[in-house]
């Protein structure tokens, strides 16, 4: 493989002959196994925003967020499941930024640009046509730097019509720079000159409002949005993770102006960073995961929840993903160890939708998957936790983000260097 670097974006051509990255090695598993891996030509960090196109000469291309420098976006060919091979890979512009999350509509791709500290430049959201997927090229920029702004740390865009942020703003003031991020919705029609539509903020977060400041948790990561999801089930909808001020829904079917619709939080029970909400229609329910952010489990419990959202304006609570049989050693070998990502049922033709399973990120406890057939009573049916790859700084795999295509094969990357795992689940228990 050789590569060059065309207009910021480094290109690697492989050749007729490449080889396939060897298969890491396994800690544990259950009813899962990897079949496929790419080190990322060892630019590692793996980030949460991963998205699959399939192409009309039939190339199946995943594009995949970088955690942080020196990568912003690599392109990977996975037709071949068993020899993905890297065939883009766009660094990131600038030290100081970050490009932690993604998002894919056809062919239009939204990047998010989140700096390290507040007030430097280039925050905000690129966007790029990946029509040909090896030669992607930038067509336009929002920007939402400031004085109080690190920009965007993730984003959904899926319909092509809007994207949605977690960011900052130039006129943006927070209470507490640590609730720096609020939802956004910015609009695409013409994706070479995106424009915000809309917004909305926790009340109490931003200098001026006349709520009270919400009450804080000991572990303190801001009171702030992360992950907003829209399903094509209820479009007029987003359910939105907001760390340590817990989740909300929104009401967004008149884009200029959302409205909250119930909020949710766990603040009583000093427990922060819900993360992401993922409903399922169909079945009056919604997955809530939390981030685990502090290493060797000290900010345990951070768990995986369902909740019954079949009365939207007072969701309840009905149980939790259990814990794996090796918790304890899990807690102790090094690392972050609880729950993060999920896949989110994004509305593609390459995205399994998921109703009756959870497949999830647990950092140092790799990917695993549940049943939820019975929502009252969750159960494990599948695990893979890769070994510790070299030069991890946790010692351990840090699985980071997982997306599900429509075959049930599951992607997932790791945090630090572990690079890109392709998995086939092999359970009895089907993933529907």
């Amino acid at each position: 493989m050789w590569k060059t670097a065309i207009c910021g974006v480094a290109l690697a051509t492989a050749t007729a002959t490449a080889l396939a990255d060897p298969i890491p090695a396994v800690q544990s598993s259950s009813n899962m196994q990897i079949i496929g891996h790419s080190d990322l030509n060892g630019a590692g960090h793996g980030g949460e925003g991963m998205a699959l196109r399939q192409y009309p000469d039939g190339r199946r291309v995943l594009f995949l967020a970088h955690e942080s420098a020196p990568m912003c976006v690599s392109v990977i060919d996975v037709t071949k499941p068993q020899n993905p091979q890297v065939i883009a890979q766009i660094p990131v512009p600038a030290p100081q930024l970050r490009c932690n999350s993604l998002g894919l509509s056809g062919t239009t791709m939204t990047v998010a640009h989140q700096t390290d500290k507040p007030g430097q430049p280039g925050a905000g959201m690129e966007v790029w046509d990946g029509a040909d997927p090896a030669h992607p090229a930038k067509i336009g920029f929002l920007d939402t730097s400031g004085p109080h702004s690190r920009g965007v740390h993730y984003l959904w865009f899926a319909d092509g019509h809007y994207a949605y942020l977690s960011t900052g703003a130039k006129d943006f003031v927070p209470k507490d720079q640590l609730d720096d991020q609020m939802f956004m919705i910015v609009d695409m029609n013409d994706p070479s000159h995106p424009k915000e539509a809309g917004r909305w903020w926790l009340p109490g977060t931003r200098v001026g409002d006349t709520a009270p400041s919400p009450p804080r948790v000991s572990i303190n990561s801001g009171i702030r949005m992360h992950t907003p999801v829209v399903s094509p089930d209820r479009p007029d909808r987003a359910y939105v993770g907001w760390i340590d001020g817990g989740w909300v829904i929104l009401d967004i079917s008149d884009k200029a102006h959302p409205k909250l619709v119930a909020h949710r939080s766990w603040q009583s029970q000093d427990v922060g960073f819900a993360h992401t909400v993922l409903p399922i229609v169909s079945r009056g329910l919604a997955i809530q995961t939390e981030e685990a952010v502090e290493t060797n489990c000290k900010d345990w419990p951070k768990r995986d929840w369902l909740w019954d959202i079949s009365k939207e304006q007072a969701p309840l609570v009905l149980s939790a993903l259990p814990p794996p049989a090796d918790f304890d050693a899990l807690c102790k070998q090094g690392g972050r160890f609880g729950s993060h990502n999920i896949a989110q049922n994004r509305p593609d033709p390459t995205a399994r939708k998921l109703t009756k399973t959870v497949v999830g990120s647990f950092f140092n406890g790799g990917v695993r998957a549940y049943s939820i057939a019975d929502e009252h009573a969750p159960k494990e049916i599948g695990f893979v936790v890769d070994a510790p790859p070299q030069g991890n700084a946790s010692h351990s795999i840090q699985i980071n983000d997982v997306y599900v295509d429509e075959n049930g094969l599951i992607y997932a990357d790791d945090r630090f260097s572990g690079g890109l795992d392709i998995i086939r689940y092999t359970g009895s228990v089907p993933l529907e």
